[in-house]
């Protein structure tokens, strides 16, 4: 049988008012970086990236919860998990800008974000690659007894990749502390996942064969989020094994900043955006009583300080010459040896 988180599986006193309010700040943040980074592509400023616009709901709900030393993996739409691992707004957009005060020194860019610090261990490019990776830090903390659980994001499209079916093979085999998260928006690309994949849940419908729970939860509503991610990583970090979640959600822009998304029926995106992660989660925490200014001031600060990344980055330096062949191999070098 299949378990679903909906809203109201989410709403009540189940998540704690501090948690809400700090999931809320978050998912501003991250739709305010987002739309600053993407007015800077359009001034020429940056190259394309891919945008979380619409899905921030998924980041934030897991981001309020993870500990230190808990690890974090992401597809190439990975800003939004970045921000949500902690990791400042200011060092994030430089490193998109290709700034040598970006966090990985201007060379990771948009679709390689890193801060092993901060428990986010990439961005990867590669549809599908992180997912036996994941497995693999999962497997270490298993195997040195540590208490920590690694998160592993992914788009649907990576479904029908042979590492998404090796990786949970392995996740459940060994009961490892990983939680899969499928964060279907319902497009690989610029192809109805429907199109190309013989069932309606590309995640949650696989599941079973790796005798795991079919878990679905709509990925707009933080509430439900919050639920889903609090059951998976407690279970994951009492050593009950992997989970395995389909958070059903819907880009608001394109696959890119530089894709206008024209392949996607006007009246499906409409409804979609009726469904706004944010405005939703704005209503429902008026509506619990928290106070109007509240929000706004929240909104004011999150906006300003998405602004102040923006202006920061732009005014940074490039990297200089010399540091192209550096931090290439783990010793810091360019030379590979045998």
């Amino acid at each position: 049988m299949t378990q679903t988180h909906s809203s109201q599986a989410g709403a009540g006193t189940v998540v704690p008012l501090d948690d809400r309010l700090a999931m809320h700040r978050l998912m501003l943040e991250i739709r305010f970086f987002e739309e600053a980074w993407t007015r800077l592509f359009f001034a020429g400023k940056t190259g394309p990236g891919h945008s979380s616009i619409g899905m921030e709901a998924i980041a934030a709900a897991f981001g309020v919860q993870a500990r230190e030393g808990d690890t974090t993996y992401a597809t190439y739409r990975g800003h939004a998990h970045t921000l949500a691992r902690g990791v400042p707004m200011k060092g994030t957009m430089a490193e998109l800008l290709g700034r040598s005060t970006g966090i990985n020194g201007g060379k990771g860019g948009s679709m390689h974000l890193t801060s092993v610090e901060h428990g986010m261990m990439g961005s990867y490019a590669i549809v599908g690659a992180h997912l036996p990776v994941a497995a693999g830090t999962a497997l270490a903390a298993k195997y040195r007894g540590e208490d920590k659980v690694t998160v592993c994001f992914f788009g649907d499209g990576a479904t029908n990749i042979g590492a998404f079916h090796e990786a949970l093979n392995l996740a459940a085999l060994w009961e490892l502390p990983v939680v899969y998260v499928c964060e279907n928006n319902h497009y690989m690309e610029y192809t109805p996942i429907t199109e190309v994949t013989a069932v309606p849940r590309p995640a949650a419908d696989r599941a079973a064969a790796y005798g795991l729970e079919p878990i679905v939860v709509d990925g707009n509503d933080a509430d439900a989020m919050y639920v889903a991610a609090a059951n998976a990583i407690d279970r994951a970090r009492r050593g009950g094994g992997p989970s395995l979640i389909e958070a059903l959600t819907y880009r608001h822009l394109g696959h890119a900043s530089s894709d206008p998304g024209k392949y996607r029926p006007a009246e499906e995106v409409a409804s979609w955006m009726k469904r706004d992660p944010i405005s939703i989660y704005r209503d429902r925490l008026l509506g619990t009583g928290v106070d109007e200014a509240t929000l706004e001031a929240m909104e004011r600060e999150s906006r300003s300080k998405a602004e102040e990344a923006a202006s920061y980055a732009v005014a940074a330096p490039l990297p200089d010459v010399s540091t192209l062949d550096t931090n290439v191999w783990a010793d810091g070098g360019s030379q590979w040896r045998k």
